[in-house]
């Protein structure tokens, strides 16, 4: 078995290997080639404990993942997410690899930022908003600006400390691309005039006005994967001309930005539109306009997981990565 940690992903892969990766799991998810069973979700008194299993004949692979949610680490310094992969061979059952669940799941999660914006957000998308500091919001960060040719990004957070403090890291850890970050007074500051947007909080209610979004902008909805919660502002579905998910089948069971508007009679299922695994293979349109408001909602999947643990695997023996435990 081979154990894969923080510092051994992030020397031989980039986001770009993982949005390639993420698409591949979503195109997975849109044509019924993983087996892909609802998340295990285990309660307990300060957060929960998920577990996400996946299996691909096509990668003669199987994927584990333990996650779990502890929101108050955040204010102890500590990941809100902890988590962990196992990889097991699809012939002999045996697990190939352990890899640090934390690092694939930002890069994975960004990851599918990456893959709406690639499919969907305007060509000539310059601006972009970020609202959240968390442990995810690094990487979904890095993701949009490797999905779209930005020149700056506004961030909001509702601890002011932290997101000042996470634009002078994103000024270190992502200055090669060239991009401005901008810490934004209020989330109005931050999606004033924004071409793609990034909601990733825990938030149980509304952490924008959808009546300020622009024509044109691409949302991504990352951090609500609860019924009872919605980042996202129900008032920016009506003027959306479209509504993707990572799975529709997943969304529409999970995440109360899409149940609570279709409880509340908003919007109705049909209005989804579809899964961005049948926009990237082309068997459904994405953007037809620059006027489009477009909504992509990612509650995750675990074949997210399964691609991303395999192509690290892989360039991990390719490249002698990683410490052997026999």
């Amino acid at each position: 078995m081979l154990l894969l940690s923080r510092e051994d992903i992030r020397k031989i892969v980039d986001m770009n290997d993982i949005i390639d990766a993420t698409q591949k799991a979503f195109e997975m998810v849109a044509d019924g080639t993983a087996d892909i069973p609802l998340r295990t979700k285990i309660p307990a008194p300060k957060g929960e404990f998920l577990f996400m299993p996946a299996y691909a004949e096509s990668m003669n692979a199987a994927a584990v993942k333990v996650i779990n949610i502890f929101p108050e680490n955040i204010d102890k310094g500590l990941i809100s997410a902890p988590a962990q992969v196992m990889l097991c061979d699809g012939e002999t059952g045996y697990i190939t690899a352990l890899l640090d669940g934390n690092t694939v799941t930002q890069y994975r999660t960004g990851a599918s930022s990456g893959v709406a914006f690639r499919a969907l957000a305007r060509k000539d998308a310059k601006k972009g908003c970020l609202i959240g500091t968390g442990g995810q919001a690094a990487t979904q960060l890095e993701a949009m600006i490797c999905a779209c040719d930005l020149e700056e990004v506004k961030i909001f957070d509702l601890n002011e400390e932290r997101l000042n403090a996470f634009c002078s890291r994103m000024d270190e850890e992502l200055g090669k691309y060239g991009v401005k970050f901008i810490p934004a007074k209020n989330s109005d500051d931050a999606i004033e005039d924004a071409d793609v947007v990034i909601t990733v909080t825990p938030s149980p209610k509304p952490v924008f006005d959808g009546t300020k979004i622009k024509k044109g902008c691409t949302i991504s909805c990352v951090g609500t994967y609860e019924p009872h919660k919605h980042e996202m502002d129900p008032a920016v579905l009506p003027r959306a001309a479209k509504i993707y998910c990572d799975s529709c089948d997943a969304a529409l069971a999970e995440t109360g930005d899409l149940l609570i508007p279709i409880s509340d009679g908003i919007i109705s299922r049909d209005d989804i539109t579809g899964n961005i695994g049948d926009v990237t293979a082309g068997r459904i349109p994405g953007r037809e306009s620059d006027d489009e408001i477009i909504v992509y909602e990612t509650v995750g999947v675990a074949s997210q997981d399964l691609c991303a643990a395999k192509v690290i695997y892989d360039k991990a023996v390719e490249l002698g990565a990683g410490t052997r435990w026999e």
